[in-house]
């Protein structure tokens, strides 16, 4: 294995890696704490890559693992998780993009208000584009079980969203 080639693929990853994990934490901050970790231990463990499978599939799954261990440090430690910055929608150009950000941060909103299970299913099928084999190898599920999560939470968000257009 090219471990050069390998370490510029986890790069060209990263903004992935940053999108799957904030739809995982709810916030950037946290987001990036969960991809710096997971990168680091992706990083430390190569030699445990497989060569000819997908680098984007064994890096969500270590970027899922490290936030699975952050929340239970936090649970352990009676952390509790900080809001949402909330400079995040200052500034901007018009009312196009004041209304976008908005549509956003509903989204947002929505997506924390799903269960963990539902909310991963739907970042890693329908923002991050893998395959149901792939999300479902990814979080140990079988395939249909990945499938009724992802309906129900699909569901959830088109409930609650209805009126977003």
């Amino acid at each position: 294995m090219d471990t050069r080639q390998t370490r510029s693929e986890i790069v060209a990853l990263l903004p992935r890696l940053r999108r799957f994990a904030r739809a995982l934490t709810g916030n950037a901050s946290d987001a990036d704490d969960a991809v710096q970790a997971g990168v680091e231990r992706a990083l430390k463990s190569l030699d445990q890559f497989q060569p000819g499978t997908r680098l984007d599939s064994w890096l969500f799954k270590v970027v899922k693992n490290a936030w699975i261990d952050e929340v239970r440090g936090r649970q352990r430690r009676d952390r509790i998780f900080a809001p949402s910055e909330d400079g995040d929608t200052v500034g901007g150009a018009g009312a196009e993009a004041y209304e976008a950000r908005r549509q956003l941060q509903e989204v947002e909103m929505a997506m924390q208000d799903l269960p963990e299970d539902q909310r991963t299913a739907i970042a890693l099928i329908c923002v991050e584009g893998l395959s149901y084999a792939e999300a479902a190898e990814i979080l140990d599920v079988a395939i249909g079980t990945l499938s009724s999560r992802l309906t129900r939470g699909r569901e959830a968000l088109l409930a609650r969203l209805g009126g977003l257009r």
